[in-house]
């Protein structure tokens, strides 16, 4: 097979918007001959699809042209605080802004089952739809389709062709380590979220990066599962090395303190250095990340980063309507989330 028919065969909507320098909404006006594309973009378009030999679904092409008030939101993963109060807000949203929303949510984020939920709403007629990700695999599969309307990512990974919006996580992971550097600490280990998850992943970076800017190793992490009772069996994995050197973590005796990838894994990460009479903060500060509700009831009250989850539901439905009226409008849209100071942290050395 040659190239010509190698380029036929995996075309996509999205790779005509890349070879063009354009959105795939884009795209698709120019597809369905609909205004408000300048003369010079019209023609770039239509160059990258005779060069590729894209050829669109009859049904894809159909679909541009209805408006039926009706946006496709799908969710990833499992029922996690952050993903879930998202959706929720983005719900609120959409509703204030006169559109309904049909969901479709998955445990898996493979291909086939991305595949079948795109099919699912887009026979629903969507003007559009959401993909909140908790997962990179979520990103590349979507890549793959040729949605026909415009797609926003919720996604902090960066990913390019996409709309995205997100909560920084890198940025927040680095506020923590910055907070903890400033209460003097120089060991601080990290409790990560799952290897597959996107925020997890961003959130390692960030404390890789802070630690490494002040000339400050950073050990491997442990891995957990966004749980408490993962953040528990860690805990006690720190606690055994604390007490016997240096153990698999590399922390050893002298870690100082424990950013734990959310509020829930740091409430684990308490229980277990309290039940060995660790007291925290006095002998080792923890952090979270989310600032759940139950975060300021903590036995001591966690010291966090606050995502303002509603807020981020409500950006994204602003971005998307964006999007429906401005066809090359394409671009990410970050916030960065509030550190919260409460008394599990204090300086080293510091008795309370």
């Amino acid at each position: 097979m040659g190239n010509d028919d190698e380029k036929a065969r995996v075309a996509t909507i999205f790779d005509v918007a890349r070879l063009a320098g354009v959105s795939h909404q884009t795209v698709s006006r120019v597809l369905n001959d609909l205004p408000n594309v300048r003369p010079a973009t019209r023609l770039r378009v239509e160059q990258a699809i005779a060069q590729l030999r894209y050829t669109p679904s009859q049904a894809a092409r159909s679909l541009v042209t209805r408006r039926s008030r009706t946006i496709g939101l799908i969710t990833t993963g499992g029922p996690d605080y952050g993903p879930s109060s998202t959706a929720l807000g983005f719900n609120e949203a959409a509703r204030d802004a006169r559109y309904a929303v049909s969901m479709a949510s998955m445990l898996e984020s493979d291909p086939a089952s991305l595949r079948q939920a795109v099919e699912l709403l887009l026979r629903q007629n969507v003007e559009a739809i959401v993909l909140i990700a908790a997962h990179r695999e979520a990103l590349d599969a979507v890549r793959g389709i040729d949605l026909g309307v415009p797609l926003v990512a919720v996604e902090s990974s960066r990913h390019d062709g996409f709309h995205s919006v997100s909560i920084d996580q890198y940025q927040g992971a680095r506020i923590l380590v910055e907070h903890l550097v400033g209460l003097g600490h120089r060991r601080i280990v990290h409790l990560a979220g799952p290897a597959d998850s996107v925020d997890a992943l961003e959130r390692v970076r960030g404390w890789r990066d802070a630690l490494s800017q002040h000339g400050l190793v950073a050990r491997e992490p442990l891995v957990g599962d966004w749980t408490p009772a993962s953040g528990f069996r860690l805990g006690r994995e720190l606690v055994a090395s604390r007490g016997a050197g240096d153990g698999p973590t590399g922390a050893g005796s002298s870690f100082t303190a424990v950013f734990a990838a959310n509020d829930q894994m740091a409430l684990g990460v308490i229980h277990a250095l309290t039940e060995r009479g660790i007291r925290v903060p006095d002998d080792v500060s923890v952090v979270g990340f989310d600032d759940i509700p139950e975060a300021e009831h903590f036995a001591p009250p966690l010291t966090t980063m606050r995502q303002d989850f509603p807020e981020l539901g409500r950006t994204i439905m602003s971005t998307l309507l964006e999007v429906l009226t401005e066809a090359d409008s394409v671009g990410t849209v970050r916030s960065v989330p509030r550190l919260v100071v409460r008394a599990s942290t204090a300086e080293v050395g510091v008795a309370r």
